[in-house]
């Protein structure tokens, strides 16, 4: 994430308290200073009431990062057009089906 949002700050959940639930984690980040939130929980927008927040939440569609990366261009606009309390979703294309062979084709 660091090198599609080259110029911004990016800390990874992990980094500032893995463990948390959406409504700590959030208000944490608001705490710390953050800006913009960024997801891939698409439930998120029905479990948080962002109408008094100091964030802004941006949703993946997907958090597969090989279909993330190349395509990480649709990520930096909606980052660089959030507002307080805004929440914005960014769509991906779908990523690849995995099929997994049937046992007895081996």
């Amino acid at each position: 994430m660091r090198t599609l949002l080259a110029g911004y700050e990016v800390v990874s959940a992990a980094e500032a308290g893995a463990g948390l639930g959406n409504g700590k984690l959030i208000a944490a980040a608001e705490e710390a200073g953050f800006e913009v939130l960024i997801t891939a929980d698409q439930n998120i927008r029905y479990q948080q009431n962002l109408s008094r927040r100091r964030i802004a939440l941006v949703v993946l569609t997907t958090n597969h990062w090989d279909t993330i990366k190349p395509n990480g261009a649709r990520l930096l606009p909606a980052v660089e057009t959030a507002s307080r309390g805004s929440y914005a979703v960014v769509a991906f294309p779908r990523p690849p089906l995995r099929r997994r062979r049937h046992p007895r084709m081996d």
